[in-house]
């Protein structure tokens, strides 16, 4: 067939291969590789602090005969095996998933500002909680894990529901505004059930505040789902650059738009559910990952995706070894330690003008 012959490509071909940044300059791709790299070696070096580092330092050399020769009955083989090494992993897995929870729900609301705190996932899965202890007299970590996946699902549900159906500034702020109200309501209504139930302030006192000390009891069952989302996550780079053009555009290059929104934002609230349930409430590590992955990657979410996990990733565990020993004695919840982290990059982007557009 002669090129004067050939069929020309469809208008919605040309307008995907020009839209979408399939082909992007090979100095930006050098780059955000470069960056993923030194992603992947800074989770490598915060591993290692974590499980060396505690109450009772373990040297690298120590660890690396225990991990290739576990049948010993040190103190160390103890700690290593029962503690470090599942609490490790569980905040590599959640830092991760949190990482990219908010790099999704910041693309996915149009507000840079997005968090599962900020849109009440968190509180919705604590008020399940609440009611778990009070109504059914739940006790055990483990049972905890399953009504917070359940009410984190919910609350993210009602929020999509009411925020989609705003007349008030389109569905961004919409959603916004819905999380807004939704927390409201779920934190009043656990001050009333904690104000009422002394049994329930007692027991939500270790959930409330997220943290990683004992928590490896719940990672049997936190794992698939972090491990599944973590998955259905990476592919979504190029949904998410094609949504990025505007619904109208999207809807030109043949993508179902109602239909992608509710897909990106099903894992996103698999990853916050998850994570919230297995930890309990840990704010603003989805809010720095995100934005710090754009910064070093640029805005092609192919490449920001796994940017935000391994940077998420790396702001939790340091933060959980910087919370266990900035006491002389005992721990600080990484819970704390992420808000004291968060907090002023929280405000220096609310300040920012360029940043935050509704």
């Amino acid at each position: 067939m002669t090129p004067a012959t050939r069929p020309a490509r469809s208008m919605d071909q040309q307008s995907s291969t020009e839209a979408e940044p399939s082909s992007l300059p090979r100095a930006s791709v050098s780059r955000a590789g470069t960056w993923v790299l030194v992603g992947l070696l800074a989770v490598a070096a915060v591993t290692i602090l974590s499980v060396g580092l505690g109450a009772r330092a373990i040297s690298p050399a120590e660890v690396v005969r225990i991990v290739f020769h576990p049948g010993g009955s040190t103190y160390e083989t103890y700690v290593l095996w029962t503690e470090r090494i599942p609490r490790t992993l569980l905040g590599l897995l959640v830092g991760a998933a949190l990482g990219a929870a908010g790099l999704i729900m910041q693309a996915v609301t149009l507000n840079p500002l997005a968090d599962p705190g900020i849109l009440g996932i968190e509180l919705g899965g604590a008020l399940f909680v609440v009611l778990a202890i009070v109504i059914f007299d739940v006790s055990e970590l483990s049972s905890y894990f399953w009504f917070a996946l359940a009410g984190a699902g919910v609350t993210a549900g009602l929020v999509y529901l009411i925020g989609t159906r705003t007349a008030v500034g389109g569905s961004a702020l919409g959603l916004v505004l819905a999380g807004a109200a939704i927390a409201a309501l779920a934190g009043s209504a656990i001050n009333l059930l904690v104000v009422r139930s002394p049994v329930a302030a007692a027991n939500l006192r270790s959930w409330s505040v997220g943290q990683l000390t004992g928590r490896s009891e719940v990672l049997n069952e936190a794992v698939p789902f972090l491990a599944v989302g973590l998955l259905l996550a990476l592919p979504l780079g190029r949904t998410l650059n094609i949504l990025a053009l505007g619904e109208d555009a999207a809807a030109g290059l043949g993508v179902r738009v109602g239909r992608a929104q509710l897909f990106v934002a099903a894992v996103a609230v698999v990853l916050c559910a998850a994570a919230t349930a297995a930890c309990g409430p840990i704010g603003f590590v989805g809010l720095v990952a995100g934005h710090v992955a754009r910064m070093l990657v640029g805005t092609d979410h192919r490449w920001s995706i796994p940017m935000s996990m391994l940077f998420g990733a790396t702001l939790l565990l340091l933060a959980d070894v910087a919370g266990r020993l900035v006491l002389p004695r005992g721990e600080l919840e990484v819970g704390i330690m992420t808000a004291v982290i968060g907090t002023p990059f929280f405000v220096w982007l609310a300040r920012r003008r360029d940043l935050v557009t509704l």
